[in-house]
């Protein structure tokens, strides 16, 4: 009998009031992979995510997370169960500091491999201007607190929205470059992402959404560009 998949989605309808932005999006995820999900703008990947941790509506839907359904259950319970998001946009508290941003996210104390200063080992930078408020930060380096605050969680799934959206490429790389590193400590990852090199150069798996639909999933090995391209644009 196979594993029960670390998380898995099955027909997941998403709603917005009466707009429904997801229609039957099902996907699972096994412990230790980096999983891709990639869509242009407006697709239904942040939804996705944000559906997944309890912030928008769901109906006719299961989300299950080691086994457990997730589906109606309050967001603070779902973080507190192993489940982490960085939001797009970041989402840092102005009023503190980098290190004060980092501690927020250790409050659930949740036993696991991140601590401050492992998340300063993944992240020298950070170390470098733990005093500093983390707004006053580059975009590159917000992001790697925001990512930073999460890991402080322990989470047992992390879901990264939007990883390099506005990011300079070098910024992108070392972010990048940092994600094995995640998942080797035994974090698996869901990484949402419009740039579609980025996102195959870590994936285990691939899904591609495109108007709240899956229209592509595979290996980045087994997909062609021409398959990606005609999944991502419907072209």
């Amino acid at each position: 009998m196979p594993d029960t998949p670390l998380l898995e989605v099955s027909n997941l309808q998403a709603y917005y009031g009466s707009f429904q932005a997801l229609f039957g999006v099902s996907l699972s995820v096994s412990a230790g992979e980096t999983i891709a999900v990639i869509g242009a703008n407006s697709a239904g990947k942040s939804t996705l995510m944000k559906s997944i941790v309890g912030l928008v509506r769901t109906a006719d839907s299961k989300i299950r997370f080691r086994g457990n359904e997730l589906t109606g259950m309050e967001t603070h319970r779902i973080v507190a169960g192993g489940i982490a998001l960085v939001p797009e946009g970041r989402r840092l508290f102005r009023s503190l500091s980098v290190e004060e941003n980092l501690m927020a996210g250790g409050q659930l104390q949740r036993d696991g491999p991140w601590s401050l200063a492992e998340v300063y080992d993944l992240f020298p930078v950070l170390g470098e201007r733990r005093n500093q408020p983390a707004t006053s930060l580059s975009g590159g380096q917000q992001q790697m607190v925001a990512i930073g605050r999460a890991l402080m969680a322990n989470p047992e799934l992390i879901l990264i929205d939007e990883l390099s959206l506005g990011l300079a490429p070098i910024v992108i790389r070392d972010i990048y470059s940092a994600l094995p590193r995640v998942t080797a400590a035994g974090t698996t990852a869901i990484v949402v992402e419009q740039d579609t090199a980025q996102a195959l150069s870590v994936a285990s798996r691939v899904y591609c959404l495109r108007g709240g639909r899956i229209t592509l999933e595979g290996t980045p090995n087994e997909l062609s560009r021409a398959e990606i391209s005609n999944a991502y644009f419907g072209v």
